[in-house]
């Protein structure tokens, strides 16, 4: 079971809402995006769990007012889009112990909708994300500074709304392998700091889309965390800023051939705020991106209500 001690639950990679990223061909060459990922939409306190369920839904809201090149530049023309999401996500930590930590497993489904203008609207399924293998450990302590870590693989099945003849989809229509490892950081009883740091390798995609005129495509690795600062107060209310940054550190390959010049790049920092009621708890993160490089930029809300159906009681401070 969660426990008070214990305080938040942990929160699995998560499948939201930074699609339509395929627009960015539409004014240049193309360009296989990066699927979609965890981009700011897990935050404070994010490292905390322990043994019981966690059920959650995250709901996604993101507009991109304009799309950039390899230099950071405009691209000429049209490339407004605007997307929103719902994700069920559900994980479960067991007692048993594995190198110190609970074992688990969890899951995340998300169903979407995108808009890139006229002819270019889709609404679906996402890609089904799947963990066997959570460690989640307890509390512990360096000096007089406490922190708390989770280690998971995650992967990513290409089982989402994907047509090789429309000229928007949901997925990139393969299979991708999406570890992470997420510490909160206590400096002091009224700051926290967490950050979740992922590596993403993409399979590649021998269906891709028949506009580009492409035999296969594979997006490039890439390398993205989420990060916050956050500060306590009374009645389980915790404020704070909210980052993320993510930068691909290959370059993504069309027909088996590295396109130079292509990696994408994009960073983001936003306020947040956490509402801590006991069994239920409330997220809500707004982000204003910048420095993209060859995708889309723009501003994302976050909302996110947690159900913990095992925690007893009723405390908004993890002491």
């Amino acid at each position: 079971m969660i426990s008070r001690r214990q305080g938040l639950s942990f929160a699995g990679l998560l499948l939201l809402c930074e699609l339509a990223r395929e627009q960015v061909q539409a004014q240049g060459p193309m360009h296989p995006s990066e699927p979609t990922v965890n981009l700011g939409d897990t935050s404070f306190l994010d490292a905390i769990g322990g043994p019981g369920v966690l059920v959650e839904e995250i709901a996604d809201g993101d507009h991109s007012a304009h799309v950039t090149d390899g230099s950071g530049r405009t691209i000429p023309g049209p490339a407004a889009s605007d997307s929103i999401s719902e994700n069920t996500h559900v994980a479960a930590l067991t007692h048993s112990r594995l190198f110190g930590g609970w074992y688990g497993v969890e899951f995340l489904q998300a169903v979407a909708h995108a808009n890139v203008g006229p002819g270019s609207k889709v609404t679906g399924l996402g890609e089904l994300t799947l963990s066997p293998f959570i460690l989640q450990w307890n509390e512990e302590k360096i000096g007089s500074i406490r922190f708390i870590q989770r280690l998971v693989l995650d992967f990513d099945l290409p089982t989402g709304e994907y047509r090789r003849a429309a000229n928007l989809n949901l997925t990139n229509h393969a299979f991708d392998i999406h570890p992470y490892y997420a510490v909160t950081v206590y400096p002091s009883g009224h700051l926290e700091s967490s950050w979740r740091v992922h590596y993403i390798w993409n399979a590649t995609n021998n269906m891709p889309s028949v506009a580009s005129g492409a035999q296969s495509t594979q997006a490039g690795q890439a390398i993205h965390f989420n990060a916050t600062v956050g500060y306590r107060l009374p009645h389980g209310v915790w404020i704070g800023a909210n980052g993320y940054f993510l930068t691909q550190i290959t370059d993504p390959k069309i027909n088996g051939q590295p396109l130079s010049n292509s990696p994408e790049r994009v960073g983001a920092i936003g306020p947040g705020a956490l509402w801590d009621m006991g069994r239920w708890i409330l997220f809500a993160n707004a982000y204003h991106e910048v420095g993209a490089l060859n995708r889309p930029e723009g501003n994302k809300v976050v909302l996110r209500l947690q159900w913990l159906p095992s925690r007893k009681g009723s405390t908004g401070d993890h002491n």
